[in-house]
C-alpha cells in the first residue's frame, strides 16, 4: 500500500478505536522504516534493523507500534495486523500460538476486552 494523509488518518482512527475497545492507551504509530530508524535507539531496541521484514512490530515498553505500510498488500491484512499488533500490547504476557490468534479473531469480530490487571498471589503462612 502507499502511504497517503487520507490512509494515515484511516490507521490513526482504526488505532484508536480498538485500543479503546481493547482497553488500552492508544500507541503512538510509526508507518514508515525510516521513522522507525529515526525513532531513540532505546525505544526500538530488539526490532531496530529488521523491523522492514515485518506487517507490524509492537515495542510494548515504550507504547509504541510499528506498521509496515510499504509491505501491506491490501486493507484486509493493514486491519488484521492492526489488530495483531494492539493484542500484543493488551495482552503482553502471552506469545503467537493458539490463544493468541483466537484473541486476534475475538477482536477482529469486534469483541471488546476489560483493562490487563497483574493478578497478585497471596500467601498465607
Amino acid at each position: 500500500m502507499k502511504l497517503d494523509p487520507e490512509l494515515k488518518l484511516q490507521i490513526l482512527e482504526k488505532i484508536g478505536i480498538y485500543s479503546n475497545r481493547f482497553s488500552i492507551p492508544e500507541p503512538t504509530v510509526l508507518l514508515t522504516t525510516k521513522e522507525v530508524l529515526d525513532a531513540p535507539k532505546g525505544m526500538t531496541e530488539g526490532r531496530r534493523t529488521s523491523a522492514y521484514k515485518y506487517y507490524g512490530v509492537a515495542y510494548l515498553q515504550h507504547n509504541l507500534v510499528f506498521i509496515n505500510i510499504r509491505k501491506i498488500p491490501d486493507e484486509r491484512i493493514l486491519e488484521d495486523t492492526i489488530v495483531h499488533e494492539l493484542i500484543h500490547m493488551r495482552f503482553p504476557y502471552l506469545a503467537h500460538g493458539k490463544r493468541f490468534n483466537r484473541l486476534v479473531r475475538q477482536g477482529l469480530r469486534g469483541k471488546s476486552f476489560l483493562p490487563y490487571r497483574k493478578r497478585y498471589t497471596t500467601s498465607t503462612i
